[in-house]
């Protein structure tokens, strides 16, 4: 079955900054993929792509079995996408802004139950011009799912929702995979992503370098996971280097009776082993996962730094984008 998102050696330039440099990559149907990198890493002029809002300088991309520059009426109609620059119109009400969505996908869901959806059915007849931001995100994810659209771009879904509207986005995700649909994610808070997502691509100054699952990802950079151990006495040095010997070791600490030790995550169980092998006894462990920022990190350098990419200031095409998807 071919993939439901297909990027081949895509390369985009604006000019002489390189947006994108050789990019090759595959989402699967049903899955929730999520999409990082810092600002300017060429995430948002992935996304436009995909979308055929601005074209590639060099490769091919597939959406949907479909090309985007040559079929791109007919895709729009099956992908439904919450931009992370979105415009409304201030004098249509919500009900008007989602029945326009359904118009234009030629479906026949009911306004109001994609409303009550999202939550804001007691807004249905209020201008959008009034609507928080909160509410305004809740309207586009509205629009969005107009058409039981069988591929999900969203591009930082939960900006301006609380924590509850954020549990409430993660849940639409898991309702709509469930309906058979893709979810393409593209977040840059990371507790979302790891939330949801069953794979994820890190992008960096135009380059993908890291495509896996997260816990694959945590175990490819060698520490998985920390373990703290309570022992009952100094550990010696033949309990170090019992620990040092197992396979997925990153590295041992001693301070007094805790030992700290980088590993793998299925490494754990063989490390308080080895150490009541050795005559000490654990009194106590935790066990901390490396978090996906972490991660993030390693692959991508300081992510409060723009990269040199030229994402966010080449091409601002996400607001006339929410006006021809929907």
């Amino acid at each position: 079955m071919a993939s439901v998102i297909e990027l081949t050696n895509v390369t985009k330039q604006f000019g002489d900054v390189t947006a994108l440099r050789d990019v090759d990559l595959a989402v699967e149907k049903g899955e929730v993929f999520g999409f990082l990198g810092p600002n300017g890493a060429g995430k948002s002029t992935t996304i436009d792509m995909l979308l055929d809002f601005i074209r590639p300088t060099g490769g091919e991309i597939r959406v949907l079995g479909m090309e985007p520059k040559h079929e791109s009426v007919e895709l729009r109609k099956r992908v439904g996408i919450l931009p992370d620059g979105y415009h409304v119109y201030d004098r249509l009400t919500g009900r008007q802004h989602v029945q326009f969505a359904i118009d234009s996908k030629a479906g026949d869901d009911d306004p109001m139950a994609l409303l009550e959806r999202v939550g804001i059915a007691d807004a249905a007849d209020r201008k959008a011009g009034g609507y928080s931001k909160g509410m305004t995100q809740r309207l586009v994810l509205a629009m969005a799912l107009a058409g039981d659209p069988d591929l999900l771009v969203l591009d930082e879904p939960t900006t301006g929702l609380d924590p509850a509207g954020a549990r409430e986005m993660r849940e639409i995700i898991r309702e709509e995979v469930a309906r058979g649909a893709t979810v393409f994610f593209s977040s840059h808070i990371l507790e979302q992503v790891e939330a949801v997502c069953d794979r994820v691509a890190i992008l960096n100054r135009g380059e993908l370098v890291a495509v896996d699952t997260i816990d694959n990802l945590r175990e490819s950079v060698g520490d998985g996971a920390t373990l703290t151990v309570t022992v009952d006495a100094e550990p010696t040095a033949e309990t170090l280097d019992a620990i040092e010997a197992l396979p997925g070791i990153s590295s041992v600490g001693v301070t007094g009776t805790t030992i700290t030790v980088h590993c793998i995550s299925s490494a754990k169980t063989a490390v308080l082993d080895a150490i009541e092998a050795t005559g000490l006894h654990v009194s106590d462990f935790t066990t901390e996962r490396t978090s996906l920022e972490d991660l993030f990190l390693k692959y991508t350098g300081n992510s409060d730094e723009p990269a040199e990419s030229g994402d966010d200031a080449a091409e601002p095409a996400t607001d006339a984008a929410m006006e021809v998807e929907q």
